[in-house]
């Protein structure tokens, strides 16, 4: 991020959401940040947690890799330091790895990588060049952008022949137990191969840009007269045709079922855009981010899970499901349903001409056509609901199939928990209606299945707000504005707390800001040590933890961008208005005072004699009547 010094504070532009002018505020002292535009805020550890996706342990332990802090695990230390040392042995062949198949494949800058590129590379190039990509040596913005999409996703090329991996890990002084470890190797009876051979190559990498996998993707057969030329002792190519896709199997750095591929990637646009768009291979991913959507990710290679959804979730609220318009992807669109309800994703789906997938409608009718669609998403529901009942699918189909449909759409129903999503669904239930006439007739098995429909549509009224919601936050009234503005000025300077002209007034607020300021001393009393800068042993997360929830967000932005430079000027706001506190205070004592010399005009009783004194003595002592 650039940040710019402002007064105690650095400003910036939000990583957290898309902003024109900087209102994300970072206080080096306290090691404390908040966003005035968004809200977010947090310590440098929340701040990894965020935007890394990562849970409190890994961003400790990211954050101490960093500073060259040791961390002493208390539980199996020794296991612990073992498993980690493994993972860093394994994360550093992977590095390997992708930089031996970029230098085969040459995109990057044979020089730049130490090598040239593999004569046969010219079979992955024309891969590329079928999904769009300029040749290499183009200019212009189009081949700028394809040039970045092919840096950030590590392209590269395999070489059709036994042990070229092995033979480079081998020169690097990497064992092969380890490049088999990592996946990159096979044990045979003659020794160690290569897993990938004669592939284009993707480098899937974790949410810290870590390599931990590879795609690799199947090309056209190279010619049997160069395969002899340049590699003399590779396998034949010429009988049945491989897997399309090969993929790392897993091991204790991947777990596929746990990464997305393009993720790193696409963190920004995530953030920026706060919702994701979920593909379904590979070259989707690389073709958009190539012509600038660059929120696609995409599973791999296998069916989307809960767990995936929970990692989209770390940085977007909200998904897109653009799955192939065949068969298989309308299918894995279904699946996709309880994952992203498990994972707590709001869920809509774009649709793309039948066989037809987004690489193809980027290349042939440009990146505005997908856009186009994306905007027409529909809610998940709403989008499985109208597939099962799509008019002339429902209509030609037999009496036993359009009953399955039917079903299937009671089942979405009845299993959706969103009371607001069944009450969108009800203006479906008119169509369905129609939709069950069979021949011009309704049967009465159909019958029967439509009132279950209606009862999977029914939901009951909205319920009456409950007598202990909490109400809304009434405006502030004068005494609340002067009360926040003395603990805007202690939480700028906390040193304010032992100054004993502020003190004697901080007895005068009341509410939650009195509680904040009672918090603040609690905090700093249990923290700081004799001598030592309040700024630097303040937990400012802790802090904010134990303050009233209503009181919170005034206190963050304090906290993370201090209004006064200096504590003389903190004080002066201080006492400024600690001063308006006592005269409105004291003039609510005096009418107070007055209505019971009114109620008792014409005698006073000992209980009216007793509230003058109390009244009276209250006064005195804000030194406004003698």
């Amino acid at each position: 991020m650039r940040l710019t010094r402002r007064g105690r504070s650095f400003v910036g532009l939000c990583p957290f959401h898309k902003e024109k002018s900087p209102s994300f505020h970072v206080h080096p002292e306290r090691g404390f940040f908040h966003c005035f535009g968004c809200q977010e805020s947090g310590s440098a550890i929340d701040f990894v947690m965020k935007t890394n996706g990562l849970d409190f342990l890994e961003a400790v332990r990211m954050l101490a890799d960093r500073s060259g802090i040791v961390l002493e695990e208390s539980v199996n230390a020794e296991a612990s330091r073992a498993q980690k040392s493994e993972k860093d042995e394994l994360y550093a062949v992977m590095m390997l790895a992708a930089t031996y198949y970029e230098r085969c494949l040459g995109l990057a800058g044979a020089s730049a990588l130490g090598g040239r590129a593999h004569p046969l590379a010219g079979y992955a190039l024309r891969e590329l060049d079928k999904r769009g990509m300029p040749s290499p040596g183009s200019q212009g913005p189009e081949a700028e952008h394809w040039q970045k999409a092919a840096a950030a996703f590590r392209l590269g090329y395999a070489p059709p022949g036994w042990d070229g991996l092995a033979r480079f890990l081998r020169e690097q002084g990497i064992s092969a137990g380890v490049g088999e470890r990592a996946g990159l190797l096979v044990a045979g009876q003659r020794g160690h191969y290569d897993r990938f051979r004669h592939r284009l190559m993707f480098a899937v990498v974790d949410a810290l840009g870590r390599v931990i996998a590879f795609s690799g993707r199947a090309l056209a057969a190279p010619d049997p007269e160069e395969l002899k030329r340049h590699e003399p002792s590779a396998p034949s190519y010429d009988g049945e045709p491989p897997a399309k896709y090969i993929n790392s199997p897993e091991s204790p750095i991947y777990k596929k079922g746990e990464q997305l591929f393009g993720l790193f990637q696409a963190k920004a646009a995530l953030r920026q855009r706060q919702e994701a768009l979920l593909v379904e291979g590979n070259f989707d991913v690389v073709t958009l981010h190539a012509a600038g959507i660059e929120h696609a990710i995409a599973p791999l290679g296998t069916a989307f899970t809960a767990e995936q959804a929970k990692l989209i979730k770390r940085f977007a609220p909200s998904v897109v499901v653009l799955f192939d318009g065949d068969a298989a992807g309308k299918k894995a669109t279904r699946a996709a349903r309880i994952p992203c309800r498990e994972g707590g994703l709001d869920a809509r789906v774009a649709t793309l001409p039948a066989g037809m997938d987004p690489d193809e409608l980027v290349r042939t009718q440009g990146a505005a056509a997908l856009l186009a669609r994306l905007k027409e998403a529909k809610g998940m529901l709403e989008h499985l609901i109208q597939d099962a009942l799509d008019d002339d699918r429902f209509q030609g189909a037999g009496v036993t199939e359009q009953a399955a449909r039917v079903r299937a759409v009671v089942k979405l129903l009845t299993e959706e928990p969103d009371p607001n999503l069944k009450l969108q669904a009800k203006r479906l239930a008119d169509e369905l209606s129609n939709k069950l006439i069979v021949r011009g007739a309704q049967t009465q098995d159909l019958t029967q299945l439509e009132r279950m429909v209606a009862s999977a549509l029914h939901t009951p009224e909205p319920a009456a707000p409950r007598a202990d919601a909490p109400p809304r936050a009434a405006p502030l009234t004068t005494e609340q504005r002067f009360a926040l503005a003395i603990l805007g000025a202690v939480l700028d300077f906390p040193e304010l707390l032992s100054d004993p002209d502020v003190t004697a007034g901080l007895s005068l607020i009341e509410g939650d800001a009195a509680l904040a300021v009672a918090g603040l001393r609690r905090k700093i009393r249990a923290s700081t040590a004799p001598g030592a800068s309040t700024e630097k042993t303040l937990d400012v997360a802790d802090l904010l933890a134990t303050l009233p929830h209503s009181i919170q967000s005034f206190s963050a932005r304090r906290l993370a961008s201090p209004s006064f430079e200096n504590a003389s000027e903190a004080k002066a706001e201080a006492l400024d208005n600690i001063s308006n506190l006592e005269r409105l205070l004291s003039k609510r004592q005096k009418h107070s005072t007055i209505n019971v010399l009114e109620r008792s005009a014409s005698s006073l009783d000992d209980e009216g004699i007793a509230v003058l004194r109390e009244q009276t003595e209250r006064l005195r002592k804000l030194k406004r009547i003698d």
